[in-house]
């Protein structure tokens, strides 16, 4: 991921893909898989609040409904 020090980010974070494995995670031009025997929290989530996911900040990525924080 590329980082601005401005404090916004320069790219476009999504959920685009969701599997029986895992979630995909589009930011900027890098997709990223995250199983879920590594990142459990999203296993059993409810799919409206899996695609619910801010950057509040460049490189931290939050599900306000789940509480869940991952920081790059």
């Amino acid at each position: 991921m590329t980082l601005e020090t401005s404090g916004k980010s320069n790219f476009q974070v999504e959920v685009n893909a969701i599997s029986a494995h895992g979630l995909c995670l589009l930011c900027g031009d890098r997709e990223y898989f995250l199983p879920y025997d590594q990142f459990p929290w999203f296993q059993d989530a409810p799919i409206k609040h899996i695609f619910n996911l801010e950057e509040p900040h460049p490189g931290h990525l939050y599900w306000p409904d789940l509480d869940i924080d991952l920081f790059s």
